[in-house]
C-alpha cells in the first residue's frame, strides 16, 4: 500500500500530461472531434491534401538522420583517433555550441545565412568562388535540411563520443599494430561497439525532427512543407482538429516504425 501510495503521484501527473491528451487525439482522429460514429474521414482528408507533404517529411527526416549519423561518426571518431592535440581540443570546444541553441533561433541564424543575399553567398562571392548572379538561396528543403543538421548533430556526436571513450582501447592499438588505417579502425573495430548508443541518438534525433514546427515554417513557406506546418494550419485556420489529429497518429506511426526497429535490434543482441 506504502508503494502505491508513494508513485500514484508519478502515475497520476503522466495520465493526466500524457496517456488522456493521446487517448484523446486518438479519438479525435477516427470521430467528429470527440464526438459521434467512429470513421477514417480524417484520413482520408489527410491523405487526398496532404500526400505530398507525408512523403516530404518522410524524406526530409530521413535524409537528414542519416547525414547526421554521418557527421557524428566523423566527428566522434577524430576525437577518440584523432593524433593532433590542438585540433582535438578545439574541434571538441566547437562541436557542442549549436546544443545550446533553440530551433526558432537556429532556423532565424540558418534565413540570415543561406538566404541569396546572405552570408555564405557574400562569402563566397567576395571570395570569388562563385559569381554575384550564381548566387541562389538555400531556404527550401535544403535549408530545412541543414538546419537539423547543424542542430542534431552534436547531441548524436556527444552521445557516440561517449561511448567511444569508454570501449576497450586494445582493440584499437591492435588494429594500429597490424596497419590498419585511421578510417578503417573507426568503420571495422569502433562503430560496430558504438553501434546501439549510435541508433539511440540518430532514434532520438529522428523524433525530435518530426516534431519542429518552427524550422520548416521559417525556412519554407512553399509547398510541400512537412506534416507540423500542415497541423498548425488546419487548426489555426479551420479549427479542424480531426484532420490535425490525424496527421498526428501518422506522425506517431512514422516514428513506431523507428522504435520498432530499435526494439528488434535490441532484442537480437540480448539474443531474446
Amino acid at each position: 500500500m506504502g508503494a502505491i501510495l508513494l508513485v500514484a503521484p508519478a502515475l497520476l501527473m503522466i495520465g493526466f500530461l500524457f496517456v488522456y491528451p493521446f487517448g484523446y487525439s486518438v479519438v479525435s482522429a477516427f470521430t467528429d472531434n470527440g464526438e459521434g460514429s467512429w470513421h477514417i474521414a480524417n484520413f482520408t482528408k489527410a491523405v487526398e491534401f496532404y500526400s505530398k507533404d507525408i512523403l516530404f517529411t518522410i524524406v526530409i527526416v530521413s535524409l537528414s538522420t542519416a547525414i547526421i549519423g554521418i557527421l557524428a561518426v566523423a566527428i566522434a571518431g577524430y576525437l577518440t583517433l584523432g593524433e593532433n592535440k590542438t585540433a582535438v581540443a578545439i574541434l571538441k570546444w566547437l562541436y557542442r555550441w549549436p546544443l545550446f541553441i533553440p530551433f526558432i533561433v537556429s532556423a532565424q541564424l540558418m534565413r540570415t545565412f543561406l538566404a541569396k543575399n546572405g552570408m555564405m553567398n557574400n562569402i563566397l562571392t567576395s571570395s570569388g568562388i562563385i559569381e554575384p548572379l550564381a548566387a541562389q538561396s538555400y531556404l527550401d528543403w535544403r535549408g530545412i535540411v541543414i538546419t537539423f543538421v547543424w542542430k542534431q548533430t552534436p547531441f548524436v556526436a556527444l552521445l557516440v563520443a561517449g561511448a567511444m571513450a569508454s570501449i576497450d582501447r586494445t582493440t584499437i592499438d591492435a588494429g594500429r599494430i597490424f596497419g590498419a588505417s585511421r578510417l578503417r579502425i573507426l568503420i571495422e573495430l569502433v562503430v560496430p561497439q558504438i553501434a546501439t548508443t549510435l541508433m539511440v541518438g540518430l532514434i532520438l534525433s529522428y523524433v525530435v525532427m518530426l516534431s519542429v514546427l518552427s524550422v520548416p515554417l521559417m525556412i519554407n513557406a512553399q509547398s510541400p512543407t512537412m506534416l507540423t506546418v500542415d497541423m498548425a494550419w488546419r487548426i489555426n485556420s479551420y479549427g479542424d482538429y480531426g484532420v490535425a489529429n490525424a496527421l498526428g497518429i501518422m506522425s506517431y506511426l512514422f516514428t513506431g516504425v523507428v522504435a520498432w526497429f530499435y526494439l528488434r535490434q535490441s532484442l537480437k543482441d540480448k539474443g531474446a
